[in-house]
């Protein structure tokens, strides 16, 4: 069963670029766009993620958070935050817990990998709720970004 729009979003406890833990528990009181990407350095991800660090501002504007997802270790995340000057927390699921929980985990991706994450989108409300969700079967598909901010809007 997928994610339903309603339900209480799936906890979660990962460490990011700079080796804190962060907790979706952490982001209590605001909304939280969660992004889940399959892999740092490839095309697709990096046009994404730049293109949130360019427009940051309005979703912080909407009492938003962004975080970005993905099952790289936090090392190479480091790497592809810096590289790419992104002003947002990266977490690792090397473990691909969250990723499961949110169900969104590809069985096999390209050259035959295994266990890497969706490209979705899932906002979260202040009262840690899901009130969008878009998992994607295309890596090359982006999330509905107009779709996101009118949800956005919605619960300023």
């Amino acid at each position: 069963m997928s994610i339903q729009i309603g339900q209480v979003a799936p906890d979660f406890a990962l460490f990011n670029t700079e080796k804190n833990k962060i907790s979706l528990n952490d982001y209590q009181g605001k909304n939280v766009l969660i992004l889940f990407f399959p892999l740092a350095f490839t095309g697709v991800c990096t046009n994404e993620l730049c293109s949130m660090r360019d427009s940051l501002a309005a979703y912080n504007a909407l009492n938003a958070e962004v975080v970005g997802i993905s099952v790289d270790s936090l090392f190479v995340l480091d790497k592809f935050k810096k590289e790419n000057n992104l002003n947002f927390n990266l977490l690792s699921d090397f473990n691909k817990e969250v990723s499961k929980s949110y169900e969104c985990l590809y069985d096999t991706f390209v050259f035959d990998m295994e266990g890497v994450s969706k490209r979705s989108a899932f906002v979260v409300d202040k009262d840690g709720k899901i009130q969008y969700a878009e998992v994607l079967e295309s890596a090359g598909d982006l999330p509905n970004f107009d779709a996101i901010k009118t949800c956005l809007e919605g619960l300023k």
